[in-house]
């Protein structure tokens, strides 16, 4: 058995996440389950990310066991044929057995998708927040741009969340406008549960009024989630690429 590395991509709609759970179909599972019918083998997958229910990944990489008696490329087409239509592997290479495809990452980039258009678009349907109020995406900027630098997150994190570490260094912090579609994109080191959908609705809710930014300010000086945000809906949010430097990763 050969140690490889799946790149996927997925629409997480219809998942409780990536990590496999006891009350709903995830991601995860779902691969695992094709893995088995491929190889005969219920092989373990280890994922970069624990995306939430409804979460989106353009890139996400996971590792799992591969029978070295099938190629990378017919691998790929195997678990394609029999993976349902709203996942899709892109390739499958071989890493070393030190490499782990979340604790090898240096940065990761998520984008959440806003559209804000007065009518709603069904193209928009599970990839976006409508919102129908004007937005003012340079103000929006404004907030964003708080983040940028290594800060102590606990206040951007779910209450309960067992992470002991909450830095994070956070390299970009932007947001645009296509037309109707508002654009946050954010990388960094890594992020903390739900700290995506946290900096979304702090940046929301300084730019409707219901916060100061001052408030935001205190949030990342002090670590009282009670000073940011609220947690925008998962739906909006897609994991868009994962970086790794080292030698013998993908």
């Amino acid at each position: 058995m050969a140690n490889v590395c799946l790149m996927l991509q997925y629409v997480g709609t219809r998942y409780h996440g990536w990590q496999v759970q006891p009350n709903g179909i995830t991601v995860q599972e779902t691969l695992q389950d094709a893995i088995e019918r491929v190889t005969g083998i219920r092989s373990a997958v280890t994922g970069c990310s624990r995306t939430d229910a409804g979460v989106h990944a353009r890139r996400f990489y996971c590792t799992t066991a591969q029978p070295k008696r099938l190629s990378d490329e017919k691998f790929v087409q195997a678990l394609n044929a029999v993976l349902p239509e709203d996942i899709a592997v892109l390739s499958c290479n071989a890493v070393s057995d030190a490499f782990h495809p979340r604790y090898s990452a240096s940065a990761k980039r998520y984008v959440y998708r806003i559209w804000n258009g007065t009518v709603r678009n069904p193209f928009e349907q599970g990839f976006s927040l409508h919102l129908r109020s004007p937005l003012d995406e340079a103000r929006m900027n404004e907030v964003a741009q708080l983040f940028l630098g290594t800060h102590d997150f606990s206040a951007f994190c779910s209450v309960g969340s067992a992470v002991q570490d909450k830095v994070r260094t956070i390299r970009r912090s932007e947001v645009t406008r296509e037309g109707d579609a508002v654009l946050y994109t954010v990388e960094a080191d890594g992020f903390l549960y739900n700290m995506v959908r946290i900096l979304v609705g702090t940046i929301l809710d300084v730019t409707a009024g219901r916060l100061s930014l001052e408030s935001v300010r205190r949030a990342l000086k002090t670590g009282n989630r009670e000073c940011a945000g609220a947690t925008a809906p998962a739906c909006g949010l897609c994991l868009d690429e994962v970086w790794y430097q080292k030698e013998g990763q993908p």
